[in-house]
């Protein structure tokens, strides 16, 4: 398993970024390099960090159903990964930053309200 190297949530943040294309929002940079906790979209201007955030690697309380096997693994990996976005959230927080976290339910079907969400957090400085 440790050999296996994430190749990103590229579904999801292609949903995303179709959203962004399709409410004109613009101003947002992609994986800046360097970037603590790699989000996947900085608004730099406002100091906003965006997170797209898979259902099951981050532990959604409603859509993530642990594997029946090596349930020894699954947990402590989904704790871990939880634990460390509530740390990247503390950081870009502590630093002036708002912090935006998306999950991938939310951009399924109507995703207005995720729009509505953002276009008030890039409006409200």
């Amino acid at each position: 398993m440790a050999a296996i190297r994430s190749k990103g949530n590229f579904t999801t943040e292609a949903k995303f970024l179709a959203l962004l294309r399709e409410h004109k929002i613009t101003g947002w940079r992609r994986h800046k390099k360097g970037a603590f906790g790699s989000p996947d979209f900085l608004f730099t201007k406002e100091k906003l960090v965006v997170f797209v955030d898979g259902c099951f690697w981050h532990g959604c309380a409603k859509h993530c159903v642990m594997p029946k096997s090596k349930i020894e693994y699954w947990e402590p990996k989904i704790a871990r990964n939880r634990f460390r976005d509530g740390a990247v959230t503390k950081h870009y927080r502590k630093k002036g930053w708002r912090v935006m976290r998306i999950w991938e339910h939310a951009l399924k079907g109507n995703s207005n309200n995720v729009a509505r969400r953002l276009k008030i957090l890039l409006e409200y400085l």
